[in-house]
């Protein structure tokens, strides 16, 4: 199969290469997909440049998400069959073999039934960024229902579906963003209020509006501390799922109004935390609840150039188009 590999870590031009490797066999537990579309996150491009996690220990075929057909199952595997639509997540944690390629081999928890309504790039584009905002978000619909959230960054992929799944549980939302561009996207994917974060009056707004939120998904900590903290009512929570540097928290002030701080990585979650994360993603996408920010396709032999446009901050999903569905 063609795969796209690197054997130690560095910038994407210098690591990645097109290469040809042996299809790989399910395990009992797992199964083998034959990928239609590869989607790309900034964790994926990180960890090949060397500033996440280690480098590989033999090689690495990149990209975590992803959507195709079952090819093969496992001997203990249920509940799938070969010919089967699904959706992949984290496929190359702790795997050699991400969706950067023509096959890839997962555990079968981590490919998910997609439905005929839901497109092969859509799925590419769920994984990390859906269940991140699940988790983020509380990972349980029904406790988000009258609720107001805030989400920050409302036009990045986290962003994004953390609007349309709070939509989907029934809050408010209100998203903050940087251009009329994005402001755009947020309203599209079903903000209730879209506002620069940048606006001095950015405060007051939501607060006009809201009158205060319950829960902030939160990908700047350190630029948006003084904001959510002053929009935040009593006893809410502030999740956190991207950080840059150290920071500095107002411990008193977020003790005398019973702030719940919550950090998220998805690697990190339990089992059952990634069971309830994909049970909302897959109830919200069946019935039409998500959708996906603008795609930027590009072909496998192009896997370098596409890792270079999701760091230059693009705007949109990148994602590798391998096969037809």
């Amino acid at each position: 199969m063609k795969a796209a590999v690197y054997r130690h870590t560095g910038p994407a031009a210098d690591v990645l290469e097109v290469v040809e490797l042996e299809r790989p066999e399910p395990g009992p537990n797992q199964v083998r997909v034959r990928i239609v579309t590869s989607g790309i996150n900034p964790t994926d491009s990180a960890r090949r440049a060397g500033r996440a996690g280690t480098g590989p220990d033999e090689f690495q075929v990149p990209h975590h998400d992803g959507a195709g057909v079952v090819d093969a199952v496992g001997s203990r595997v249920v509940g799938l069959v070969p010919g089967q639509r699904v959706w992949v997540y984290l496929a190359a944690f702790d795997n050699h073999y991400g969706t950067a390629a023509e096959y890839a081999v997962v555990p079968a928890e981590r490919a998910v039934p997609l439905p005929d309504s839901a497109s092969d790039d859509l799925g590419a584009c769920l994984g990390v960024p859906a269940l991140t905002a699940a988790h983020c978000l509380g990972g349980n619909p029904a406790a988000l229902k009258g609720q107001t959230v805030l989400v920050a960054g409302g036009a990045g992929a986290v962003g994004h579906y953390a609007i349309e799944l709070a939509k989907h549980a029934g809050a408010r939302v209100v998203a903050t963003v940087s251009s009329d561009e994005k402001r755009a996207l947020a309203e599209g994917a079903g903000a209730d209020l879209v506002v620069c974060y940048t606006d001095p009056d950015a405060s007051r707004r939501i607060r006009d509006f809201a009158g205060h939120v319950d829960h902030v998904v939160e990908v700047a900590i350190g630029a948006n501390l003084d904001l959510d903290m002053s929009v935040l009512g009593v006893g809410g929570t502030i999740a956190v799922y991207a950080v840059r540097g150290d920071l500095t928290i107002p411990a008193g002030h977020l003790m005398s109004t019973n702030t719940t701080l919550k950090f998220v990585l998805l690697y990190g979650l339990s089992p059952e935390q990634l069971a309830d994360a994909v049970r909302w993603t897959s109830d919200a996408l069946g019935v039409g609840a998500l959708s996906s920010l603008p795609i930027v396709p590009y072909e496998l032999e192009q896997v370098a150039d596409a890792q270079d446009k999701v760091e230059q901050g693009t705007v949109g999903k990148v994602v590798l188009r391998l096969a037809e569905g």
